[in-house]
């Protein structure tokens, strides 16, 4: 097949040189221009990405779209993806993290905005000097991101900026001014607001990744109260230091105390059982005295029981015969009578002298007698 330039030549052969010399140069540069052209065409559908082919670089993700059945086809590492010209059309997405920055009077762009001002909930008014929100596009979602925000950087223009101020304001706000002072709280309100803002914007493809939170500001005044505060609290912290010191140093001495007691009880102790022991043996040695003793005295008892059993017995039987002859007596007594009464009366009165004086109440007795013991009676005149 002949090519341009042999259709050319065979075409100025016909032609006288003057002629040839001055076709030439203008069919070059139709050619030359021709392939600008082309090469403007190749470079404007290649970075369209309807070239057929679209490279995809470590902090993108590619989307190709089939405009034929609409579905779409997510593609996150990277390399070069290929596709079919005009059919499909690929698009990338930038899937480095995005910072959304609240900072100065005055909006600046879509991903730089004025400060965050916040109205507690005791009416007070605080604000941030530099807020930072870190978010990113989901690399799984991209196709979403494509259909809800369109190609390129759209998703960086609306989503997060709708959303952030409001949902900030209403967790920061549901502190008073002296809590929000607290790292811990708003810390907690960071953390609200991010799962929150992903709530709302995972439906879309864009993830928070992280909500970098200052020191919230306050008016001249209030700031002195919060700095006389901070002030006040770190004298409560140095005097709740010095309690816990002393409680620790209490502490301490009571275990020194403690173990030094410890020590003398043990001690004590050591000589407590010393002397209950010592005790116990004492104890045992008197008990076993205690016993022979016992058994020296029961012994000594039961001989003096039967000695003065035996001599009870004696006295017993003495006491019986005396009992009989008194009995034997008192029998013969009670035979005998009045004789016997009077022979026992004479026997008592034998041995006793008597002196008898004569008297009368007649003043001439006439006649006296005089009766002994035998019975004889001796008559005395009168006169004698």
């Amino acid at each position: 097949m002949a090519s341009s330039e042999d259709f050319e030549r065979a075409f100025a052969e016909t032609d006288p040189p003057d002629r040839r010399s001055s076709r030439r140069r203008p069919a070059r540069a139709v050619i030359l221009a021709l392939v600008v052209v082309l090469a403007l065409m190749l470079i404007v559908v290649l970075a369209s990405g309807q070239g057929g082919i679209i490279e995809v670089n470590a902090d993108q993700v590619a989307v190709i779209a089939n405009y034929l059945t609409g579905e779409t086809q997510v593609h996150t590492q990277p390399g070069y993806q290929f596709f079919i010209p005009f059919l499909e059309q690929g698009f990338l997405f930038d899937k480095s993290v995005q910072l959304f920055v609240m900072e100065g009077d005055r909006d600046q762009d879509s991903n730089h905005v004025k400060k965050l001002t916040v109205r507690a909930n005791d009416g007070s008014n605080l604000w941030f000097d530099r807020m930072e929100l870190q978010y990113r596009i989901d690399p799984l979602k991209a196709d979403v991101v494509l259909a809800d925000s369109g190609s390129g950087d759209n998703f960086k223009i609306n989503w997060v900026r709708a959303f952030a101020r409001s949902i900030l304001r209403d967790e920061f706000g549901k502190f008073s001014s002296s809590e929000i002072s607290d790292p811990t709280n708003y810390n907690i309100a960071a953390a609200e607001s991010r799962d929150r803002l992903n709530a709302m914007l995972n439906d879309h493809g864009i993830d928070v990744i992280q909500i970098i939170t200052p020191k919230p500001k306050f008016d001249e005044r209030y700031e002195k109260a919060i700095e006389d505060r901070k002030v006040a609290n770190q004298e409560v912290e140095r005097i709740k230091a010095r309690a816990e010191q002393l409680r620790r140093e209490r502490e301490r001495r009571l275990a020194e105390i403690d173990s030094t007691k410890t020590v003398e009880f043990e001690s004590l102790k050591g000589t407590l059982n010393a002397e209950f022991i010592s005790a116990q043996k004492e104890r045992v040695r008197i008990e076993r005295a205690a016993d022979a003793y016992k058994t020296r005295v029961v012994g000594d008892g039961q001989a003096s029981q039967a000695r003065l059993m035996e001599e009870a017995r004696g006295m017993r039987e003495k006491a019986l015969k005396e009992a009989e002859g008194l009995k034997a007596k008192t029998e013969a007594l009670a035979k005998q009578g009045e004789v016997l009464v009077r022979e026992r009366l004479a026997e008592r009165l034998r041995d006793i002298e008597f002196s008898l004086v004569p008297y009368t109440k007649d003043s001439s007795p006439t006649r006296v007698e005089l009766e002994s013991s035998g019975g004889t009676t001796a008559a005395l005149g009168g006169g004698r």
